[in-house]
């Protein structure tokens, strides 16, 4: 890869980037992208199929952690925060509106029982997405579906305003931490996300999407954990042998989210002990052992790029249109083999939605961003 080439992962890097990370990104968002079509058929998190899908997150944010560590860490003699926080802002920003402005097109297309999309005016839909722009969480009477949601134009955005959090503890504090203190951190953050998944109230921690106290203090531990612990990987990374990770940390990935909910209503720490499990040991393990690996086929190669280009669009731009699936479904009472031409029909149209974005609109907007707002892309 050369050094001006264009990365899906960290804008303006002159580092080299891992193959094998991006393809397992990649694949982790088309686990997101299952996981939520199931939620037309699920009654509650007991029932929900690809039911750990939404562990996904906590992968990103490893993920995440670890990339802005190794990107930049070692920059911080040259680089100053306002400069850092440009260039995560280029990086993550311009999906951010777009995911908005599709979520607005589409909505009054959305209409069922669950929301009534007929009652919002057009002036509130427009304050909508200029809330949810801006990356601005929506209080109870601008949340204009009426589910709950931080951004209900587009509800996977809630996890932009984690990373974002993330980055700017990352940018003020955790850079400073010693690796000590750093690693103190991951075992107190780890601790407590235990701690809420297997003895909180859920059960699980598919939370952080709304203005609840679980929400709000299971999306920070989430966060708080996963990237930290990223951080730290970067710090700690010696690359072992290892060989096929793609295809075997892939098919981990999917396995663990589909895995059903584990126990019941009575014994609901058993299913948060199997998303701890997955989230301190699997997760990061799969992160390490996917920089270690130095593809050299080309057809992995091309396989991963595609799958870590488009991962962060098609996580971005999919949503309205399974708020629109989930709305068909409802009205026409739908099984799920009958919407089955649907929701193929949304996958596939997803991912060259992202593409078309990535290469129409992100790219190009983060290029022109990059030259008026930043003073040198080296």
């Amino acid at each position: 890869m050369s050094k001006n080439e264009l990365s899906a992962n960290a804008f303006a890097d002159t580092k080299p980037h891992y193959h094998i990370l991006d393809g397992l990104r990649g694949i982790a968002a088309l686990t997101v992208v299952c996981f939520h079509l199931f939620e037309a058929f699920a009654t509650s998190h007991l029932d929900q199929k690809i039911n750990h899908g939404y562990l996904a997150v906590d992968f990103f944010f490893i993920l995440s952690g670890f990339v802005v560590g190794y990107a930049y860490d070692d920059r911080w003699q040259t680089m100053t925060i306002q400069e850092f926080i440009k260039r995560r802002f280029i990086r993550l920003h311009p999906m951010v509106v777009i995911g908005a402005i599709i979520g607005a097109v589409m909505f009054y297309f959305q209409g069922c029982a669950t929301w009534d999309v007929s009652a919002v005016s057009v002036p509130m839909l427009l304050i909508a997405t200029c809330i949810n722009a801006c990356l601005i969480p929506a209080a109870p009477g601008f949340e204009i579906r009426g589910v709950g949601e931080m951004f209900p134009l587009n509800g996977p955005t809630w996890s932009l305003l984690f990373e974002y959090i993330g980055n700017v503890l990352y940018a003020f504090i955790l850079r400073t931490l010693s690796t000590g203190a750093l690693a103190l951190l991951v075992v107190l953050a780890g601790g407590g996300l235990a701690a809420f998944a297997i003895w909180g109230p859920l059960g699980d921690i598919c939370v952080g999407f709304a203005l609840t106290d679980e929400n709000l203090i299971g999306g920070f531990l989430r966060l708080l954990f996963s990237f930290s612990a990223g951080l730290l990987l970067a710090r700690l990374f010696k690359p072992v042998d290892v060989r096929g990770i793609f295809w075997i940390g892939g098919l981990t990935i999917v396995v663990l989210a589909a895995i059903p909910r584990i126990g019941g209503p009575e014994t609901l720490w058993m299913n948060g002990l199997y998303d701890t499990f997955c989230v301190v040991v699997v997760f990061p393990l799969l992160v390490y052992l996917g920089a270690s690996e130095k593809t050299t086929s080309r057809t992995t190669i091309r396989a991963c790029k595609f799958l870590g280009d488009i991962s962060y669009p098609l996580y971005m731009v999919h949503y309205p249109f399974i708020y629109l699936y989930y709305a068909w479904v409802k009205n026409e009472n739908l099984t799920f083999a009958q919407s089955f031409p649907g929701a193929l029909t949304l996958v596939i149209g997803s991912v060259l939605l992202a593409f078309l974005c990535l290469k129409w609109y992100d790219e190009p907007v983060r290029k022109l961003l990059a030259k008026r707002l930043l003073r040198s892309q080296k």
